[in-house]
């Protein structure tokens, strides 16, 4: 996950969920960001030991006003410039060496002269790729700390393939035209029963209490496993387990036939809501009427019964 600005939008989000209680991961995962992000964010703006958004922009903006005025103090100084040269092919310095052996310049302005300035200097640079060594670790070895966390579907139960119990679920998200609005899928393997839940934006925050409200009005027994897969408004998958006491487990990346189900089940979607559909106007109601509609079709492979009549067998109502 790549570095950028928080916006002040970003900021009330974040104060929201760091009064909320959540972890830095978690998000960073919300707002879109790298987690490092998160913890710098709240390191530089803390007022009393508290995170305002309001405060936070301020702070952000004078930070910002004194480092232009850094800058332009090199880009003006001739001989200040000539030293740092210097320093920097002669002697092989780093810029953060060189703000430190100085004193009154510090190593992201330098960085930022080379760069916007004097892009003829970069080769003398340690790390050319960017304009600073990251500090902890790349987006690659984010990713891979990511994948680290997840249960993957090698891992599930043999019994889950074989359709011999209920309460093994799949899920999904169905995109819009706008990229935005979403409807959020489950579907139980042994008897094909769908939940259907909008989302007005596909994030990992709403895809949690969708799922939260949905399972935990089930019985235990009916809740076992669920299935992702990859997408990033499935990254809240840990507290999804905590919350659901299902066990979540993900689909290998372009491996959709390993979620059979789930495909089947979004193809039968397109008979209501047809690839080109905006989802925006889409309302709950009309989606529980498709589930509604989905739920008491009969299907072949259940012996022309329909989903509800053999999932209600057990029960659930």
């Amino acid at each position: 996950m790549l570095y950028h600005h928080l916006t002040q939008v970003d900021r009330v989000q974040l104060a929201a969920l760091k009064r909320a209680g959540h972890t830095h991961t978690f998000i960073a995962s919300q707002l879109g960001v790298h987690y490092t992000t998160i913890g710098r964010e709240l390191n530089r703006n803390n007022a009393d030991g508290r995170y305002h958004a309001t405060t936070a922009r301020l702070q952000t903006a004078e930070r910002r006003r004194v480092a232009n005025q850094h800058c332009r103090k090199l880009s003006g100084n001739l001989r200040l410039q000539r030293k740092i040269e210097r320093k920097l092919t002669k002697r092989q310095w780093s810029p953060e060496e060189i703000a430190g052996h100085f004193g009154d310049i510090s190593h992201p302005t330098i960085y930022r002269w080379i760069y916007e300035e004097r892009p003829d200097l970069k080769r003398h640079l340690r790390h050319r790729a960017s304009k600073w060594r990251r500090k902890h670790g790349t987006a690659t070895r984010e990713v891979w700390r990511e994948r680290q966390k997840k249960r993957w579907i090698d891992t599930r139960p043999s019994i889950v393939d074989q359709r011999k119990r209920f309460g093994d679920w799949e899920g999904d998200t169905v995109i819009g035209t706008d990229r935005k609005a979403a409807i959020l899928t489950h579907v139980e393997r042994k008897s094909g029963y769908v939940f259907l839940d909008k989302l007005e934006r596909a994030l990992a925050q709403t895809v949690r209490e969708k799922t939260r409200q949905r399972f935990t009005r089930l019985p235990k027994r009916h809740r076992r496993t669920i299935t992702y897969d990859n997408g990033t408004e499935f990254s809240a998958h840990e507290f999804i387990e905590r919350e659901t006491k299902a066990t979540v487990y993900f689909a290998h990346p372009y491996s959709s036939w390993e979620r059979g189900c789930n495909e089947n089940l979004n193809g039968l979607l397109r008979q209501y809501f047809p690839k080109k559909t905006s989802l925006a106007e889409v309302t709950q109601e009309q989606l529980d009427r498709v589930a509604w509609l989905l739920n008491t079709r009969p299907r072949k492979r259940l012996n022309w019964l329909t989903p509800a009549q053999v999932f209600k067998k057990k029960g659930v109502h």
